[in-house]
């Protein structure tokens, strides 16, 4: 008799912790992070790309120019997660890139301070994601906007299931290794929410799986494992791989 009540609290405790980790908004959340709760990340996507893409289309049809509505999209995806994904891009790129050793890579990557290659990845990264929401929101996809906020969280979610933990610390450490069959309810959960986009969305499926695929493979071969950083890096490189593919398509 129990069975389903207990079901629903694991519910919404895997909710709470999904949203406590991996956003800033005003939601019911909670700072005990359950590994399995990956499952519901792109369930957090879908909010924050939601909010976002509901405030592109207010910014457009206020009259804004398409630069100023796509890059109030951007800030509002930052403010909305504390900026986590972008601070994880860059220390990514600065430790991938800025040390010569697996111990030096580390070290760089555990520094708050922002060196060349983070600044750049930061800069580039930003810039490309730009241009391809400004295609997006001219061309009214603001579906497509939402569909790579959910889609660019589920890389992270597997790379985190299948792949070791590089360091014995860190939030990744911290958080746990999920099961796998949390990771791909989280990838089917991200199909579905993309899914009524019908071709389009099987495109920027397979570009954000494929940028997800290239840093995890980097990420092994470099420093041996996944770091909330590297997971970090995963979601900024998928989501603006999936809008990249999205923006292609509608532009065509």
């Amino acid at each position: 008799m129990t069975a389903k009540p207990d079901r629903v609290v694991w519910i919404f405790a895997d909710l709470a912790s999904a949203f406590g980790l991996l956003s800033r908004l005003p939601l019911v959340q909670t700072a005990h992070h359950r590994p399995h709760a990956c499952w519901a990340w792109p369930l957090v996507g879908l909010v924050v790309g939601g909010l976002a893409a509901g405030l592109g289309w207010a910014a457009i049809n206020a009259g804004l120019p398409v630069g100023l509505a796509a890059a109030l999209v951007l800030a509002t995806g930052a403010m909305s997660t504390g900026a986590l994904h972008e601070d994880g891009l860059a220390d990514t790129a600065d430790g991938l890139f800025g040390g010569w050793t697996r111990e030096r890579r580390l070290e760089i990557m555990k520094d708050s301070h922002i060196g060349s290659f983070g600044t750049l990845a930061l800069l580039l990264v930003t810039l490309a994601a730009w241009s391809a929401l400004g295609a997006l929101l001219q061309a009214g996809a603001y579906g497509a906007i939402v569909a790579a906020a959910a889609l660019s969280r589920a890389p992270m979610a597997m790379i985190m299931a299948v792949m070791p933990q590089a360091r014995a610390s860190g939030l990744s450490h911290s958080v746990g290794r999920p099961p796998v069959w949390a990771a791909l309810l989280a990838t089917t959960f991200a199909l579905l929410i993309a899914a009524p986009l019908g071709l389009m969305a099987a495109t920027m499926a397979v570009s954000a799986a494929g940028a997800g695929l290239a840093i995890a493979l980097l990420a092994r071969a470099r420093i041996g494992g996944q770091t909330g950083d590297i997971l970090g890096a995963s979601q900024q490189l998928a989501n603006l791989a999936a809008l990249a593919a999205a923006s292609a398509i509608m532009v065509q």
